[in-house]
Order: structure tokens, then sequence, then C-alpha cells
């Protein structure tokens, strides 16, 4: 009995000890898909270790970083040998991975269907909506931002403002999820920018305090990288 409770005890101090090493992030902290992951990881309690990737400096096109990823875009996660890109693919993978019973990414077809229709649509509709607003002045863009992109990003914010109604999370239910950390890293990104005035969206400004008081780290996470892409978008807009 006493050999095969050291056994077991050594299998699971093993377990522990050796670890794998950290999660390895790349990306930018202005870049809110990549704040999406480093918050994921902060709520998980996964050890990672971010790596700075500056796009603009083509530090994306070395054969180092496109080995990991090929299509050269941030963020990428290397995971051991396992390698991803995409941020809410990267995020869903750190939840079923090193969060199997966590509500961050519910198993129930119905809520995990809510959580992946908000995530979608803060890809293809609410970030873009900003995007196609605040990306031409940061020359990110030929486009030119007119009455018609200010008038869809503000119905993109009232539909926002409508899945949060009743002090609800993102997703519609009463526990925070990937759809949270998503909709959090695009809505503090507008926030920091102060291209338009969300003073009036009552909803979205108690969900935000909420959710940013369930991400440990935030800062680091995610406030630090909003003020910097707010901060080079007024300087643009100033020049």
């Amino acid at each position: 009995f006493r050999s095969y409770c050291l056994i077991h005890f050594y299998k699971r101090q093993t377990s522990s000890n050796d670890r794998m090493a950290p999660v390895e992030l790349y990306g930018m902290n202005l870049s809110a898909p990549c704040r999406i992951v480093a918050m994921t990881a902060e709520v998980l309690k996964v050890d990672y270790e971010f790596k700075v990737t500056n796009i603009m400096a083509g530090e994306n096109m070395t054969p180092e970083f496109l080995a990991i990823n090929p299509q050269h875009n941030i963020p990428a996660l290397k995971d051991g040998d396992f390698c991803l890109n995409e941020s809410r693919a990267i995020a869903a993978y750190l939840v079923n991975k090193y969060g199997k019973d966590s509500t961050l990414y519910p198993a129930e077809p119905e809520a995990r269907a809510r959580v992946d229709q908000r995530m979608y649509f803060d890809m293809g509709a609410f970030y873009k909506a900003f995007g196609d607003c605040v990306y031409p002045a940061m020359g990110f863009s030929a486009a030119v931002t007119g009455e018609k992109e200010v008038a869809k990003f503000k119905e993109v914010l009232g539909w926002a403002e409508e899945y949060v109604k009743d002090g609800k999370f993102a997703a519609g239910g009463d526990s925070l999820t990937l759809a949270d950390l998503c909709l959090l890293a695009t809505y503090s990104t507008i926030k920091a920018t102060g291209f338009m005035d969300l003073s009036t969206y009552k909803n979205m400004e108690a969900w935000e305090a909420k959710v940013i008081a369930l991400v440990p780290n935030y800062e680091k996470a995610n406030g630090e990288g909003a003020a910097t892409f707010g901060a080079f978008y007024k300087s643009k807009v100033a020049s």
C-alpha cells in the first residue's frame, strides 16, 4: 500500500512539476484580437509568454515567424509543437485544453452557439464597423469615412447595447464567456480612441466595468494595449 501511494504521489508531482513551458503568444498589444487571447489566458490562469511581433516592422515575415504561422498575421500561438492563428480559434483552444470545465466556452450546444454568434458578431460586425470608421485616418485603409460608415457603426453599437441589457453578460447568461472577452477588447479600444461618445450606451458601460473586474491583470492583458491603440489613432488624427 505504501509503494502504491508513493507511485501515485510521484505521478501527481511529475504531472504538476513537468508542466509544459508557457504557451507563446505572438502579437502586439495594440491589436484587439491579440488582447482577446491574452485575457483568455489570464482568466484561465494559463502561463503564457507574450512575444512582441511588430507587423509594421515586418517581424511577421521572418522565416522564424512564418514557420509558426505561414499566413503571417497576428495573433499566433505556439503551444509545444502545436501552432495556431486566428484569435477566437486560439481562445477556444485554450479553454478546451486548459479549462475543460470552464464556463468561458460552455459545452451545452445552444449556449455555445450563442457564444460563437457573439464572437462572429464581434469580428464581422462590431470591430469591422469600428475599423471602417477609424482605419482610414490611421492609414490602414484607402477608404474615406463618411456618414454611411458612422451610421452603420451606431447601428452596430445599438445591437451590442441590446445584448448586454438587464445586467446580462454578452451571450445572454449570468457567466463570463469568451463572447465578453472578444467584445471587451473591441469596446475598450473604441473608448480609448474617443471616436464616439459612449456615455449614452448605459448597458455597455455597466457591462464593461463588470467584465473588467473579472479579468486578472486586466491592464497588462488589455487596458494598456487599448490605450496604445487610442493614442496611435489620436496622433494620426491630430497630424
